[in-house]
């Protein structure tokens, strides 16, 4: 269930935090065919894990490291899966959110605090939860494009969820239906003449591109991040 809704597919560097006999691992890479790599910190049970690898005959595409993952790197991966309790889920979410954005992580059991997961999964005691790590997108930001007249865009975030002001010759208005997911933001807004328009944008640091749209594409838009948000 971890793995089909992170919809692993075999470009994906999957790593499984506290690995165990290494399961998450082997069936990411025997079923999804994705490269996978589990981290143990019992060093007889990541002794384990591999031979249960080479037995699986996935020996090729899973490594086990017996370390300690709040020390490991684990910054390649695009999934992350983990069964670790509460406040070792605390501990280890800063990393997390310090990922690529759209890296994709699910927990088995657990959850992250007030880091409100994507996704719940299964009930009373198969309970998961499943998370795309969010771009950093709060901040002001200057946008350009079709039907933005040079516009600034304020924005507010916690975690995912994102709300804020944009502001077009001297008339700010609130951003409606605001979406982040991963490195994908997207918004409505009223243009000079009170209709709707929808900004779909990609982001990358600083910076984000895409369309203005209503019912097709209108025009660009390009955004630079010139005030970060306080900290």
């Amino acid at each position: 269930m971890m793995l089909d809704v992170a919809k692993v597919k075999p470009t994906d560097v999957v790593y499984d935090l506290g690995a165990g006999d290494g399961k998450i691992a082997i069936a990411a890479a025997r079923d999804y065919g994705a490269r996978a790599v589990g981290i143990e910190y019992n060093r007889d049970m990541a002794a384990l894990a591999q031979r249960n690898a080479d037995r699986s005959g996935v020996a090729a595409k899973v490594k086990i490291i017996n370390g300690d993952i709040f020390v490991e790197d684990f910054s390649e991966a695009t999934v992350v899966t983990l069964y670790l309790l509460p406040n070792l889920n605390l501990k280890l979410r800063p990393t997390l959110l310090d990922m690529k954005p759209g890296t994709r992580v699910v927990s088995n059991s657990f959850n992250m605090g007030d880091w409100e997961p994507d996704q719940r999964l299964g009930s009373n005691y198969t309970i998961g939860y499943f998370w795309v790590v969010p771009a950093k997108v709060g901040g002001t930001w200057q946008l350009r494009g079709e039907e933005l007249h040079d516009a600034e865009l304020v924005l507010d975030q916690k975690f995912q969820n994102v709300g804020g002001t944009l502001t077009m010759r001297g008339k700010s208005q609130p951003i409606l239906s605001a979406a982040l997911s991963g490195d994908n933001l997207s918004f409505r807004f009223l243009n000079e003449v009170g209709h709707h328009r929808t900004v779909k944008l990609k982001v990358a640091g600083d910076r984000m591109v895409g369309q203005v749209s209503e019912t097709d594409p209108i025009g660009d838009v390009v955004g630079e991040r010139i005030k970060p948000a306080a900290q």
